[in-house]
């Protein structure tokens, strides 16, 4: 089954789990026409990710990328940008994340270090790429003809957040999984897509938060209920459904509003 997106897509975190799979999903369903740019730290090491490109010939470009180096973004933008030319960049999904320490992460075992490396990787990475990647996405946001409408197939960004990231959850969720810098560093990447969403919605580019679930990864751990493949199916079903009207919300990978 193919799912309604095209056009040059960056994922970032690709070496294993969800990032790995929406690699492979993107490659599988997409049109022959898009384009899939996989990011991770050590393409070298990551040889699932290099078996996908020979599986899908021509359909994949793995690009080295470090989100907390502003060198390796910048980097990464002159390659893409070579890359994709007057096209520009149609969809960037900030998969890229880290959880320290390891969970249930209480307050008494997490540091100062442990919280500041979570932010900025989880928050100042989706924000300084976002910024630096910018020129791609209002260049794709010109160049496709939709009218006013928003869409994942224009030009968007998505987020991928967490429930554990919601205020109002947190009295639900918290005790099963504490996570300090990982609830908080998700609770700041809710204000980015608020703010992000704000300020480009006049360039035509949608700006959305997902919940990918409780997934079977080695974050999420062996007792989660969802596979990686359930999840980014679910999600993107939900990628190609957005509008303009879910611009600045957090969803879950069924298409349900999280409150904040």
């Amino acid at each position: 089954m193919s799912v309604k997106l095209d056009g040059n897509i960056l994922v970032t975190g690709t070496s294993r789990g969800i990032g790995l799979e929406f690699v492979k999903q993107l490659a599988e369903k997409t049109q022959q026409e898009a384009h899939i740019y996989a990011s991770c730290r050590d393409p070298k090491g990551a040889k699932p990710l290099t078996d996908l490109v020979t599986q899908f010939p021509g359909k994949i470009t793995v690009i080295k990328l470090d989100t907390s180096d502003e060198d390796s973004i910048s980097a990464a933008f002159q390659m893409l940008n070579r890359q994709v030319g007057s096209a520009g960049l149609n969809l960037l999904i900030n998969n890229a994340a880290l959880n320290k320490p390891a969970a249930p992460g209480s307050m008494k075992d997490t540091s100062k270090k442990d919280m500041m490396e979570v932010y900025e990787t989880n928050v100042a990475g989706p924000f300084i790429l976002t910024k630096v990647f910018l020129p791609l996405l209002q260049r794709a946001a010109k160049t496709k003809d939709n009218g006013d409408e928003m869409s994942c197939r224009r030009s968007a960004i998505i987020n991928i957040s967490t429930l554990l990231s919601s205020m109002e959850k947190c009295s639900e969720t918290f005790q099963a999984a504490q996570m300090y810098p990982y609830r908080t560093s998700k609770a700041a990447l809710n204000m980015l897509t608020c703010c992000q969403a704000e300020d480009l919605k006049d360039h035509k580019i949608l700006v959305t938060a997902i919940h990918p679930g409780w997934v079977r990864t080695d974050m999420g751990g062996d007792q989660a209920p969802l596979t990686t493949q359930d999840s980014v199916a679910g999600m993107l079903d939900v990628m190609s459904t957005l509008t303009g009207r879910h611009t600045g919300l957090l969803l879950d990978w069924e298409g349900n509003i999280i409150p904040w």
